[in-house]
């Protein structure tokens, strides 16, 4: 089964690190199935059990994947494009409501930003050792935080939300430490969270955001992060609400010591307010991007924390990329400060098209969620089934599992750029391809905004 490969160690650590040296050398290939549990506790003279955690840790990093009772086998691919795989390809004719973008007929124009931008960096150059974060930027940013409710705190400037969320596990957590996770969630992270070495722990999702009840089981059990989309969350739509906001800051005022990560990508693209978690926990970050709003190409984000965790990121960073693009920050600025975009009425497209949506669905008996964002969130009973029978139709959707690890099976539909006429063909489509999901035959129940 190994070819001439011999998995060594007593313990579960030094079995895992004994298969992942073996991957990294390539004496164990992609798609090499691994000895069942027993038959290699037998040869190694262990306890099952201890075989057992170690498959479950090279598993929760992104060493292995097990197929049920086919067993387990080296991943075809690495822990840091799983998820990416786990893709429709999208044929000639066919209507790709699948990709997560935003709609670009609703993007500003960059050109002009970008001009004088340059023309400013050609009169004031950025140099090696100049200040790192574009001092209008910062202001801007503070601002705009301080007005939603964001704790005051030091910023940094990064190349998008999830650059921001590796730099701030990396700062504060160690390889086998874990990390609460929404379950669904985007599937980037939930790639990156094993890719770093950390362990993850699932906690459900509604439509008022991640389960106070499931974050207490996964602080209480040993989590020592816990990362929360505040609003768009992906792929469910979900936006934390006031009420949700207040039992999550009492179940982590139980758990001071907790990492807290905010991600508020859905900043200029949603008309709900924002309800903060930062301040409760000695150790948090708030990070907000510009993608969504104003351009995936951008890749910037802001990150404001507590002082320490700041200091560290901007200080790792400083020690690779250095810092992010001036003429960028400044062509962000400019974005901002001349209000190219109608953030009210881009939001309210976005709205329309998803209420549309669910509602068409909602008469047709099919359950779906949306409360904010690009997307909506469809259960299903078989979604490899429904992506197949949608594709056949001519509609190609995202599958469900490359946002899922315990949570109930679905497809998520970006309704972006999606046109007031296709809904009723779409929603025909998907009520013929899923039908309703078990025991919800209605919409789901309106929640406090």
């Amino acid at each position: 089964m190994l070819g001439g490969y011999r998995i060594e160690g007593r313990r579960a650590a030094e079995i895992a690190a004994s298969v992942e040296r073996a991957v990294g050398a390539g004496e164990l290939e992609p798609g090499q199935p691994l000895p069942p549990m027993r038959e290699l506790a037998g040869q190694l003279g262990v306890n099952p059990n201890t075989v057992a955690a170690a498959y479950r840790s090279l598993r929760e990093r992104g060493v292995i994947e097990t197929a049920g009772r086919r067993g387990s086998r080296v991943r075809s691919k690495p822990a840091t494009t799983g998820r990416e795989y786990i893709r429709v390809e999208v044929p000639e004719g066919v209507r790709d409501v699948a990709n997560g973008n935003p709609d670009p007929a609703l993007l500003p124009p960059l050109g002009p930003a970008f001009a004088a931008a340059a023309e400013q960096g050609d009169r004031e150059p950025v140099l090696y050792g100049d200040a790192t974060v574009d001092p209008e930027l910062a202001r801007l940013a503070r601002g705009a935080l301080a007005a939603d409710g964001v704790p005051a705190g030091p910023l940094a400037v990064a190349s998008g939300s999830l650059d921001v969320i590796e730099r701030v596990l990396a700062a504060h957590l160690k390889p086998g430490d874990t990390v609460a996770v929404e379950d669904p969630g985007w599937g980037s992270l939930l790639d990156l969270v094993p890719a770093l070495g950390l362990r993850v722990a699932p906690v459900g999702v509604d439509d008022e955001g991640p389960l106070a009840e499931d974050v207490r089981q996964a602080l209480t059990a040993g989590a020592r992060a816990l990362i929360v989309t505040d609003r768009a969350q992906n792929p469910s739509g979900a936006s934390v609400t006031a009420l949700r906001a207040r039992a999550l800051r009492a179940v982590l005022a139980d758990h001071p010591d907790t990492l807290l990560i905010e991600d508020d990508h859905g900043h200029g693209i949603v008309d709900l307010p924002l309800h903060p978690l930062a301040g409760v926990t000695r150790h948090w970050a708030f990070v907000r991007s510009v993608a969504k709003a104003y351009g995936p190409d951008l890749r910037l984000a802001v990150l404001t924390g507590d002082d320490i965790t700041v200091d560290r990121v901007h200080g790792r960073h400083r020690l690779g990329p250095g810092w992010v693009s001036r003429i960028t920050q400044r062509a962000v600025v400019n974005l901002w400060a001349e209000g190219v975009l109608d953030t009210g009425k881009v939001a309210a497209a976005y709205r329309e098209r998803r209420d549309r949506l669910i509602e068409a669905l909602a008469v047709r008996g099919v359950e779906a969620h949306g409360r904010s964002g690009l997307n909506v969130w469809i259960p299903v009973q078989d979604e490899t089934g429904a992506v197949a029978r949608l594709l056949h139709a001519g509609w190609a959707v995202a599958p469900g599992a490359r946002f899922r690890m315990g949570a109930p099976q679905g497809i998520r539909v970006t309704v972006a750029s999606l046109k007031a006429e296709e809904v009723t063909p779409l929603a025909d489509a998907v009520a013929k391809a899923a039908g309703p999901a078990p025991g919800h035959a209605h919409p789901h129940p309106r929640v406090e905004r």
